[in-house]
């Protein structure tokens, strides 16, 4: 699939730029430099604005026919008619809206993320939108933090992998519309570390631990072309991203040498003041237009102050001249000037086609998780011919859009119910019952649950989250099922019929009764409009699952963090640890496990993979060679499935301390009963470095451990060598 480089300089474009910029005014730079929200500002004044050159750009506008007037007045109304750049949150999905991105980074599938990215940009081009603020490459290790339903889970080395893939989704080639749209990967930088998992909070973290985990994947993004990025809300160090130079300019400019626009969070400028940065407004302006910040989003420092910051000689104008190069160049490069407007016709036959619905239900299949499957209790077999289908999510049309489902309709999504409905024989008899609220108090069903249960021969129960549960300022302290759903959940249990539980979620949640109890359970996360007959199809072996979690999940919250790349310690939980006061001291808890209750990168399958014959292939390696290590996957099972075989090394001893498991490589692999298939892994030696003492990237000699397994947890064994010289 092609996809336009944004990150690039090109020659011609370069001099238009600069024949522009030498006729605008410094009111005009300024106005490239801000986008607005119509509904914030209000309509006239956003117009008003627009005619007079002093608006950039337009967020969270939707419709060709209101698009086009907005660009009419920005394009042949306003004095050098350069056009608008329509921005929006297209994050997972448009129209047809597909499952949270955390779901859909289980599916470890980087060719379908680009092909779901794709139909995104398809549907949003159609209808007049030019940026998506996508894709979200935050690393998050604490599911507490709502924001984790956006991103692709803990690991640096597949959150890069899959924000390159979006990348080259948005920014496909030949859209249909005959438009570009262009990307924003964000939160830049370090967002998913905020501290206590709350939104906004505060991020304090080595400059090493921020090399190594958290930049990698927004680095990977403007290697695949990613044409601009955004700022994150928090600190970091002591200093707002908004207007951290660190960040701004010498990474991302001197290191990286990225060319395209810096666009703050909402309303992010302005928040310097309660960080206790800035002063006011007008220094918060200073300090951000300085740091290297090019586009202020609805605060409206830079509209107020800053061609006065620059009249006052606190600003060099030089520093606003580069920061409208930037905004201008990305406009030429997507063809605006050519082509302001959106055919207003386009949409309708674009949005919500079949084969995107059906590319939906692809997506959302692969991306659910087998958590449990004790005595094979799935997939349901002939011999279920009485279900009850219990819980508040069973019939839900709403919560399974997930967290910014924006233009997504609930009249456009099917339930579990209607999954089932369409695709159960006659001969099946299906009840369903409410049983309790998502959330609050009361529970008027659960009796009539628990007889529904009673009734049947299986019971499922779909649980959960709602959507306002996860997203953007929705951080939740505890992590079990909310409301009276436990008690639902205990009631159907006790009357001692079998029951498989769904659950539907934004996050990993804490759900240890369940696990321990539960034979059966599926997460389907907010998979989107088809998660209803996703869920249907698994449950009854139209399916078979393959997702694998790429967020770990704790047994309590009290674990939080806990991911698959830590660190040992002096005294590992795993070690005899130090005799002291005659006890053996370790990093452990006296009152739970260290292990997380699902490991990373763990799912099951209706069938089984043995993992057999490890080869590392080239023991002794270079720092400019390959390591190459392979071993045999073989489907022990009576049904065809899809493992994804991962490999993970561990660097023995270093200069500095080294993760106990590092996720290096990952392979989909599908294999039908009985066969088997020879997995090789190809891992360049420069990607097994790291930030060393200087601070400079470096890949030292010595000894390492390399798996290979279905999980961070388990896995065949072997070593290497990185030599010296």
């Amino acid at each position: 699939m092609n996809a336009y480089n944004f990150n690039q300089i090109e020659p011609q474009i370069e001099q238009r730029v600069e024949r522009l910029l030498v006729q605008m005014t410094l009111e005009e730079k300024v106005g490239q430099m801000t986008q607005i929200s119509v509904d914030r500002l209000g309509r006239d004044e956003a117009e008003q604005r627009i005619r007079q050159g002093q608006v950039g750009s337009v967020l969270t506008f939707y419709g060709a026919a209101e698009i086009n007037r907005l660009q009419k007045m920005a394009a042949e109304e306003s004095r050098l008619g350069i056009p608008l750049i329509i921005g929006n949150d297209v994050i997972h999905g448009y129209r047809t809206i597909f499952p949270i991105p955390l779901a859909e980074s289980c599916t470890w599938d980087p060719a379908l993320l680009e092909a779901s990215a794709r139909i995104a940009a398809e549907e949003a081009s159609a209808d007049g939108t030019d940026w998506t603020f996508a894709p979200m490459v935050d690393i998050c290790r604490d599911p507490r933090w709502g924001r984790i339903a956006e991103g692709a889970g803990e690991d640096p080395f597949l959150g890069a992998a899959l924000a390159q893939a979006r990348v080259r989704g948005f920014q496909a080639a030949n859209l249909a519309s005959g438009r570009k749209l262009v990307a924003c990967a964000k939160h830049y930088a370090a967002y998913g570390a905020a501290e206590g998992g709350k939104d906004y909070n505060t991020v304090d973290m080595s400059e090493r631990r921020l090399r190594d985990v958290y930049l990698p994947p927004f680095k990977a993004a403007f290697e695949a072309g990613a044409g601009t990025v955004m700022s994150s809300f928090n600190e970091l160090n002591g200093v707002p991203s908004t207007a951290n130079p660190f960040l701004l300019r010498q990474v991302l400019r001197e290191e990286w040498g990225f060319v395209g626009p810096v666009l703050a969070d909402y309303n992010a400028l302005k928040e310097l003041i309660p960080h206790g940065l800035a002063a006011d407004l007008q220094e918060a302006a200073r300090l951000s237009a300085l740091a290297g910040l090019d586009m202020d989003m609805v605060a409206d420092g830079y509209h107020i102050h800053l061609a006065d910051l620059v009249r006052a000689g606190q600003v060099p104008e030089a520093v606003i001249d580069e920061a409208v190069r930037r905004v201008l160049r990305l406009k030429l490069m997507l063809g605006l000037f050519e082509r302001p407007f959106t055919d207003e016709t386009l949409a309708e036959t674009i949005i919500l086609k079949e084969e995107f619905r059906e590319k939906a239900l692809e997506v959302a299949q692969k991306s659910m998780v087998l958590l449990k499957n004790e005595g094979g209790l799935l997939p349901l077999g002939q011999n279920v011919r009485r279900i009850a289908l219990i819980g508040p999510l069973a019939d839900d049309h709403h919560e399974i859009l997930g967290c910014w489902y924006r233009i997504g309709r609930d009249e456009d999504t099917e339930s579990v119910l209607d999954g089932f409905r369409a695709v159960l024989p006659a001969s099946v008899q299906l009840t369903h019952v409410r049983g309790c609220d998502l959330v609050g108090a009361e529970t008027p069903d659960i009796e009539a649950a628990v007889a529904a249960a009673r009734a049947a021969d299986v019971a499922i129960l779909v649980l959960g989250e709602g959507e306002f549960m996860s997203g953007e300022a929705h951080s939740r302290a505890y992590l079990g099922l909310p409301g009276q759903q436990q008690a639902l959940l205990e009631a159907v249990y006790a009357s001692g019929t079998p029951v498989v539980a769904v659950l539907m979620s934004g996050r990993p949640l804490v759900i240890p009764w369940l696990a321990n109890h539960i034979p059966a359970i599926l997460q389907a996360w907010h998979g989107g409009i088809r998660t209803g007959r996703a869920v249907a199809d698994i449950l009854l072996g139209r399916a078979n699952p393959s997702g694998k979690l790429t967020a770990s999940w704790p047994r309590s919250e009290g674990q939080i963090p806990v991911y698959h790349a830590y660190k040992n310690t002096g005294r590992p939980a795993e070690g005899e640890g130090t005799i002291q006061f005659n006890k053996p001291h370790r990093a452990e808890y006296l009152d739970e496990l260290n292990t997380p209750l699902y490991p990373f990168g763990y799912g099951l399958s209706y069938t089984g993979f043995a993992y057999e014959d490890l080869r590392v292939e080239t023991p002794l390696v270079g720092a400019n060679d390959t390591l190459v290590v392979s071993a045999t996957v073989r489907n022990t099972g009576q049904r065809a499935g899809v493992e994804i075989a991962q490999l993970y090394v561990r660097d023995l001893v270093g200069s500095v301390t080294r993760p106990v498991k590092e996720l290096k490589g990952f392979r989909r692999v599908s294999l039908e009963p009985g066969r088997q298939q020879r997995v090789r892994f190809e891992v360049p030696v420069q990607a097994l470095g790291f930030w060393g003492l200087d601070m400079t990237y470096i890949v030292e000699p010595g000894k390492f451990k390399v798996w290979v397994g279905p999980n961070a947890a388990t896995g065949l064994e072997g070593e290497f060598e990185v030599k010296a010289g």
